[in-house]
């Protein structure tokens, strides 16, 4: 027998259930699912699957403005733009650790020439791979390389929700190689880019929270309490 799932809400007095229903109409005249297919910036066909976005003329002319300027603001703080491909082999996602903590969220492998592959959750394995690809000198850090990488991940099809929630996006992602006694000015770097960027779209209230330890991990003890230590003395300053 099926289940049905029920939402319910109670309310002190008439008054306030009368506030929350003209909130839910305001928040549908804004819901960018509507607005999307009313102005013709997006979609996502289930012919192709749930949670796959389709940028429309309107919407790509939009997204490729924000993203020309995303290119600017970050070569302008000397980062350089690089691009990695959509799938590896899956040895590189259980060398980075990330098979073994993500593969929940992960699409299943596909098979080339008797070899498994994984189409990319995450951009990080790529630009270390990179990193390594050839011999560096501490004299030419930091490198900051910049990327818009568009990865998948496995979301169950009851999570997914208009842009908010989807299996395949591209996000804006860096990383940057320097040496321990850089990483607390490079870590401010990136907040005061972050915030100029944010500015810009008219977001100007915000939290900011420091990620520590989780209990599954990889590293040492020392790497991670430097890390922590720069992330604090980042906000502090």
């Amino acid at each position: 027998e099926m289940l049905q799932r029920i939402y319910a809400t109670a309310w002190k007095d008439p008054k306030q259930l009368k506030q929350y229903k003209r909130m839910l109409e305001e928040a549908k005249k804004r819901d960018h699912r509507t607005l999307g297919k009313k102005l013709d910036l997006f979609s996502i066909q289930e012919d192709a699957g749930g949670g796959l976005v389709f940028w429309h003329p309107k919407g790509s002319t939009i997204r490729r403005k924000i993203e020309d300027f995303w290119k600017q603001q970050h070569i302008d703080q000397n980062y350089d733009i690089v691009y990695t491909p959509h799938i590896a082999n899956l040895d590189l996602w259980k060398t980075s650790g990330h098979f073994d903590f993500y593969k929940e969220g992960m699409f299943d492998q596909m098979e080339v020439e008797n070899e498994q592959y994984q189409i990319k959750p995450m951009n990080c394995p790529f630009h270390c791979l990179m990193y390594k690809d050839a011999i560096r000198s501490y004299r030419d850090l930091p490198f900051r390389w910049g990327e818009l990488g568009t990865v998948y991940r496995y979301e169950r099809s009851g999570t997914l929700h208009g842009l908010f929630r989807v299996r395949g996006f591209t996000q804006d992602d860096a990383h940057i190689f320097c040496l321990p006694e850089q990483l607390q000015d490079e870590i401010v770097g990136v907040l005061k880019l972050t915030r100029s960027i944010l500015s810009r779209f008219g977001f100007e209230k915000y939290e900011l929270m420091i990620s520590t330890r989780p209990e599954k991990s990889v590293g040492s003890d020392q790497i991670w309490e430097d890390a922590t230590e720069a992330l604090v003395g980042a906000l502090d300053e």
